[in-house]
């Protein structure tokens, strides 16, 4: 019997994304490094010019029109990951991804939501002084997703 528990996935998304070229931009660097999913929460876009791989056709996408929704149709089993710059973060230099998650970015002039920090499971940073384009930031974690570290 397979015990889908076991396997990995992980998907990523933007709660409230300013701009329609980050999430192009994400959208293509989700599909190049293994996500399985992606999504939005709050504003909603369609096929984005900087798309150039067609993600949005390649893999599922899911909207989410608020956090609550969200929440409730997370996959079972998953962790929720915020990127956050804050001191409650972990280094992503550090983290043990999950077997099973989902990354969570907000946008870049208001990042995450109180309630979107307070119901992540993890919350992680990266080495950096100020913050980057989501679209940066969601690459970076996805990338290090891929690096031969241990899961949690």
């Amino acid at each position: 019997m397979n015990d889908n528990f076991k396997n990995e996935f992980f998907g990523i998304g933007i709660q409230n994304g300013k701009t329609p070229e980050n999430l192009g931009v994400l959208w293509r660097s989700a599909q190049n490094l293994g996500a399985s999913f992606i999504f939005t929460i709050g504003n909603r876009y369609a096929k984005q010019a900087c798309d150039t791989h067609d993600a949005v056709k390649a893999m599922p996408y899911f909207h989410y029109e608020t956090f609550e929704n969200f929440l409730n149709n997370i996959p079972k089993g998953a962790r929720i990951v915020g990127v956050e710059l804050t001191d409650k973060a972990e280094p992503l230099e550090t983290f043990h991804h999950p077997r099973r998650c989902v990354y969570l970015l907000g946008a870049e002039d208001h990042g995450l939501s109180k309630q979107a920090i307070d119901k992540s499971h993890f919350l992680v940073k990266f080495n950096s002084k100020l913050s980057l384009n989501v679209s940066v930031a969601g690459s970076i974690v996805l990338y290090d997703r891929g690096l031969n570290k241990p899961r949690s």
